[in-house]
């Protein structure tokens, strides 16, 4: 099987498996709510008023009609509906809140994954002493903390006590944005993009570190580190030029699933920080019933998970030479 072939396959794989998605996320939130105009009749309609409401937002159509208007509307021409929350377009309002998400969550992300192999490469190194030993521990107090906690403490003790930085929004208020960039690039936005940051990237970190370790230890029993050693090449560069190359594929998995799933957020961050994200308004839709602005931020968060697992698989023969393409008959 030749790459072309491999990466054609592997994509119709990802297409009928975002169908299937797709499909479990319109029945699914149907089930859940089997009469959804009881999010959008409000006491006193009138019968022919309340016709009129279902009729707007295509409620009164067959409802395999409504699965087929629904798959032509999403996938080919990317729009989601109205959303029964705010009266109008699903669109324009999940794409301003993805992209409030992905700045904090980008940020976060590379932080620890910029961080945090290199510093499992370095207890690799300094394996059985003391740094190892608070490495590991740090790490996994950090990972299992629940981040609800660990905001609140950088809250009240960096925003409130020190006040250092702010503890809530995007911006501080009142402000005026012509749009998105103009939000992001300036300082203001900087100031209050710090703390949640911080807190998301020290949950994340110690993830790829202790990941990253464990694939160390096992990397340096290979033949090819004791030749490196044996040509006499320095310990820094046998570590973190060959070992840690060969080290990254379980960290390049990992970071290609946070990737998709970071679409959702943290909830539980965006909550403390007050951050307008997708998965702020992904808890909103749920509690109202708002399953147009639902199910457009399940598709999204769904559709990130599968691209980026896509691009992890062609990442793979790049950072290691010795993974093949699957052959015909195995």
């Amino acid at each position: 099987m030749n790459r072309k072939t491999y990466l054609l396959s592997r994509f119709l794989q990802l297409a009928a498996t975002f169908l299937v998605i797709l499909t479990m996320l319109f029945f699914l939130f149907r089930l859940a709510l089997p009469d959804p105009t009881t999010a959008l009749v409000v006491e006193g309609l009138s019968s022919e008023e309340q016709q009129l409401v279902r009729e707007r937002f295509g409620l009164h159509l067959p409802l395999w009609q409504q699965y087929f208007i629904y798959l032509k509307n999403s996938v080919f021409l990317g729009e989601f509906g109205t959303s029964f929350h705010y009266k109008a377009p699903v669109a324009p309002i999940v794409f301003d809140k993805f992209l409030n998400t992905m700045i904090l969550m980008v940020v976060a992300i590379l932080i620890s994954y910029t961080i945090g192999p290199a510093l499992g490469v370095l207890l690799t190194w300094k394996r059985g002493g003391k740094l190892e030993i608070g490495g590991i521990v740090t790490g996994l107090v950090f990972r299992s903390a629940p981040m609800f906690w660990t905001g609140m403490l950088a809250v009240m003790f960096f925003g409130v006590y020190l006040r250092w930085f702010p503890t809530s929004g995007m911006r501080t208020l009142p402000f005026d944005s012509s749009g998105f960039l103009d939000t992001i690039t300036t300082l203001d936005f900087l100031h209050h993009l710090v703390l949640p940051a911080l807190v998301v990237s020290l949950y994340y970190m110690g993830l790829p570190m202790l990941i990253m370790r464990n694939t160390m230890l096992e990397i340096m029993g290979e033949d090819f580190i004791e030749l490196c050693r044996a040509k006499g090449l320095k310990e820094r560069v046998v570590m973190y030029r060959h070992a840690a190359r060969n080290a990254l594929l379980p960290v390049v998995t990992q970071a290609a699933i946070t990737i998709g799933l970071a679409v959702g957020g943290q909830v539980v961050v965006e909550v403390v920080f007050s951050w307008p994200g997708l998965g702020r308004e992904m808890l909103q839709a749920v509690r109202t019933s708002d399953y147009p602005m639902a199910q457009a931020a399940f598709m999204l968060m769904a559709f990130m998970v599968l691209a980026m697992n896509f691009v992890a698989d062609v990442l793979y023969g790049v950072l290691d030479p010795r993974v093949s393409l699957p052959r015909e008959g195995r």
